[in-house]
């Protein structure tokens, strides 16, 4: 398989919304960036209540790549920061296309 997309969503907790800003241009992106992982595209919905608070796409270079960070300590760790700052994590992993996926 060629390149995939690591598509992730969560909510910022309530009142973390400074230290989570903080935390993601600090940490979040340049540790998926040392794992290889290129954040493509993030979305912040700033109205509704039915959607992810954020929604972030990152392109790696294939699936085996992508099972191996999933899998690392460097994302557990990473994982385990983010769940001080948010909840309903999810992620999927799926076939990198041109176009916007979800």
């Amino acid at each position: 398989m060629d390149k995939v997309k690591l598509m992730m969503s969560w909510d910022i907790l309530p009142g973390k919304e400074e230290e989570y800003f903080e935390f993601h241009v600090r940490q979040f992106v340049p540790e998926l960036e040392k794992m290889g992982l290129a954040v493509n595209e993030a979305w912040l919905t700033v109205y509704g209540d039915h959607q992810p608070r954020l929604m972030a796409e990152a392109i790696i270079s294939s699936l085996g790549s992508a099972r191996q960070v999933l899998r690392s300590a460097a994302w557990r760790a990473l994982d385990n920061e983010l769940d001080e700052l948010v909840e309903n994590f999810a992620y999927k992993v799926i076939p990198a296309r041109t176009r916007w996926q979800m």
